[in-house]
């Protein structure tokens, strides 16, 4: 990854700022042929757009998406295919309030990355945050569907397993249930405790923490790459560029640091002519390749950093202040984070497909075949 493109083989550039005119992504690496449509990429967008609820933040922007590049008429198939050239999409923003920070334009937000901004570059867009507010990662869902359309048999959910310290009972976890409540929650009897708990934070001008799981079923044997390539690493580092994430797992990840090596081995038997694991522990990776389970990652979301509660802060000229932040803001970032999760996971995932299939044609060793 560099400062603002990741990938190698299916690569995305994003582009823009929380109050600009507009933010984007471009998809290079796309192949050709794909069919894809704005009204494909806007299913995804509608999900994590803002002003959706009372829990998440007010600003009102449609995240209408507009494709300016990539795409073509075929004649053949009777509809818009992708041209193999770079795929550029615009997202304008249409509700910025800039005003709500003129009071902090001198100031350091506890928390935020106001500082380290201005302490690397001399100079920094206060008004939201700039690169670092969490709009921009509604160019990262756009291009998370584009990945989407070349992940043939993948299927990307993801989930809140945790809001503040409540956390989600795995023996009710069930995915029919996430789209039916405004917190992806997999478990239908925690949705009123966290309306509850997200009641009392944003009452209190206050901010809480979340944890998102991701599970990416139909992934074969084989994607990623031994060392400095491994799929797991690379999905880490996608989880945690975005915005407000402080910690990834992949599998039973910190947990498994208090298991036995019997408790943690996923064993293995022969089912139907397949190998088949009796556990998951490694999370669908093992020696930076994906072994055909479900790649599983959690991550952890820290508590959005822009609250009224007065802190005590510093500003541009070394004067103490103590500071509280106007504006419209999450009292869960994570909340809205579950469909930038599964894009980012789309992403990696469409780069490991492409660059195994450059590698190796796309075929895997099947244990027990003919001729082994």
């Amino acid at each position: 990854m560099s400062h603002n493109t990741f990938g190698h083989l299916f690569r995305v550039t994003t582009w823009g700022e929380s109050h600009g005119p507009a933010l984007g992504c471009v998809v290079d690496g796309c192949p050709p042929g794909v069919g894809l449509t704005a009204a494909e990429i806007q299913v995804w967008l509608d999900r994590r757009k803002p002003g959706q609820g009372k829990f998440v933040t007010q600003r009102r922007e449609p995240d209408e998406v507009k494709i300016l590049s990539g795409v073509f008429e075929d004649e053949r198939t009777n509809g818009q295919v992708t041209t193999g050239t770079p795929i550029s999409l615009l997202i304008e923003n249409t509700d910025q309030r800039s005003k709500d920070y003129s009071e902090i334009a001198q100031a350091f937000r506890p928390g935020h990355a106001d500082y380290a901004y201005f302490a690397k570059y001399g100079v920094r867009d206060y008004r939201g945050g700039g690169r670092s507010s969490a709009r921009e990662t509604a160019a990262r869902v756009a291009a998370g569907a584009v990945a989407r359309k070349i992940l043939e048999g993948v299927t990307i959910r993801a989930c809140l397993a945790q809001i503040g310290p409540h956390a989600i009972d795995r023996s009710r976890f069930d995915w029919a249930e996430v789209e039916n409540n405004p917190f992806w929650s997999p478990d239908a009897a925690i949705v009123s405790v966290w309306e509850e708990h997200l009641e009392t934070i944003r009452k209190a001008g206050s901010s809480t923490g979340a944890v998102v799981e991701v599970v990416a079923e139909g992934v074969p044997a084989g994607w990623g790459a031994p060392i400095y390539g491994k799929l797991d690493s690379e999905l880490a580092a996608a989880l945690m560029s975005i915005n407000a994430a402080k910690g990834v797992e992949i599998g039973a990840g910190f947990a498994s640091a208090a298991f036995t090596g019997e408790e943690n081995a996923d064993e293995m038997r022969m089912k139907d002519g397949r190998i088949a694991f009796l556990a998951n522990n490694a999370g669908g990776v093992l020696g930076g390749i994906s072994t055909g389970q479900p790649v599983v990652a959690r991550v952890a979301f820290k508590p959005t950093s822009s609250i009224l509660t007065p802190r005590q802060a510093v500003n541009e000229k070394g004067e103490e202040v103590d500071l509280r932040t106007k504006g419209r803001h999450d009292p869960c970032v994570g909340i809205r984070g579950v469909p930038v999760v599964e894009a980012m996971t789309a992403c990696v995932l469409a780069d490991a497909f492409l660059r195994h299939r450059a590698q190796t044609g796309g075929g895997a060793f099947t244990p027990g075949a003919s001729g082994e």
